[in-house]
């Protein structure tokens, strides 16, 4: 998820504009302070609906669950990403970019009406399971999720470290319903992860992009540098089911690898949502080739360093087209430590694509499930033997170029 904070951006305020009220029965008149272009026809239905409810419901209802969903609608009904958040939501929301929390770690979306996984976080409870990018969660603990929150569904997949939930899965090719059992633990988002699978090449996994991913990234390429007892000849840079995060941190692992140019644009209706990121000098490869492994699973941040990076031709994409999540978040404090995550902008990558529903396409495309290993292989095994993934990005990044490995700047398209 791409969200951006107030404040601070997400890459995963407002008030609701109406006079509630209205419901006991002032219908008539408005006040200035609205504004002329409220639809009040609108504004009295929705007291009139509020009135009916209330006073004939089967069950007691009261005025706040009431508003409360209202408003939770209004928000939904604008996009899959926009979501009113109440105190737990937002906690959660602030829990993701930053620190660590007891759940089955699985990052989601809501797509027509379904609860879709983006992708499981590495090492946590679902991703040992064998949940998978794409599956759609049908059921928690038997009771089917509630496609109009897809708050209530993270909620109930998290709780208490040690205790148990089970999450029915819908999956295509597979004619029934499959349920696993997962225990709870903590989920702490390491996002960087590092290996020299051998001399001279090395590999480095983000697996989110938390706020101190950037960070994380150079410390890791300094670590590889020191265990390799020199420059690194080439990169793998894994973002592989990395459902995104921070956008400030998305323009800092680009930033690491560029020299210069453009690494992202927004353009949205209000001022803060226009905006434009560039690289400062530095290249931490100093111009050694990279190749970033992608597939469905790479969302959001994660696009936009992989679009930064093929746009300028620091890089080559293998794997499978990406999810395609072009849009960014704002996550805006309300009152009572209640957040509505708003859809501000959609971002472009420099050439001045937008991949929003579309993803990027690889430079190499892969297989979308390559075949294991023949036999079990031993704890320790070469990454190269693990990961067919890894093996043949390797073997791109031995491939001469031309003109060497040293360039980093390219002509874009015209914006």
């Amino acid at each position: 998820m791409l969200k951006k904070m107030r404040n601070a951006l997400w890459l995963s305020g407002v008030s609701i504009g109406l006079c509630f009220g209205l419901a006991r029965g002032v219908y008539a008149g408005k006040p200035d302070t609205l504004g002329k272009d409220l639809p009040w026809a609108d504004a009295r239905m929705l007291a009139e609906v509020l009135d009916r409810v209330e006073h004939d419901y089967v069950n007691a209802v009261d005025d706040h669950q009431l508003l409360q969903a209202a408003i939770r609608g209004m928000v939904s009904s604008l996009d899959p990403y926009s979501a009113y958040l109440d105190g737990d939501e937002y906690d959660e929301i602030k829990i993701s970019s930053s620190g660590e929390y007891s759940g089955v770690g699985i990052e989601v979306s809501m797509e027509d009406d379904q609860v879709v996984v983006v992708s499981p976080f590495d090492g946590s409870p679902a991703a040992a399971a064998g949940i998978r990018t794409g599956d759609i969660i049908a059921s928690i603990d038997g009771i089917p999720v509630n496609t109009a929150s897809l708050g209530d569904t993270i909620g109930r997949m998290r709780g208490k470290e040690g205790t148990s939930v089970k999450v029915g899965i819908l999956r295509e090719g597979n004619a029934e319903p499959l349920e696993f059992t997962l225990k709870r633990s903590k989920v702490e988002l390491h996002s960087v992860a590092s290996e020299l699978p051998e001399p001279g090449f090395g590999y480095v996994r983000i697996a989110e992009f938390s706020e101190t991913t950037g960070d994380d990234l150079v410390s890791a390429l300094r670590a590889l540098r020191k265990r390799n007892g020199g420059a690194l000849k080439g990169l793998v840079l894994d973002l592989r089911n990395n459902p995104g995060g921070v956008l400030e941190a998305a323009v800092a692992v680009a930033d690491a690898f560029l020299d210069s140019g453009v690494i992202v644009s927004a353009r949205g209706r209000t001022p803060e949502s226009k905006f434009e990121m560039k690289a400062t000098p530095g290249d931490e490869l100093n111009g050694a080739p990279i190749v970033v492994l992608v597939n469905g699973g790479s969302a959001s941040a994660a696009e936009i360093v992989a679009g930064a990076l093929k746009d300028h031709r620091r890089a080559k994409l293998m794997g499978r087209t990406t999810f395609g999540k072009g849009s960014v978040q704002t996550v805006m404090p309300l009152s009572g430590d209640r957040a509505i995550k708003l859809t501000t902008s959609l971002y472009y990558t420099p050439s001045g694509v937008s991949i929003n529903h579309r993803g990027i396409a690889p430079d190499i495309e892969l297989e979308r499930d390559p075949k294991p290993p023949e036999g079990p292989l031993p704890a320790d095994a070469p990454l190269e033997q693990r990961d067919p993934g890894v093996k043949r990005a390797i073997q791109e990044l031995k491939v001469p170029t031309v003109g060497g490995s040293g360039s980093v700047t390219a002509a874009l398209p015209p914006r």
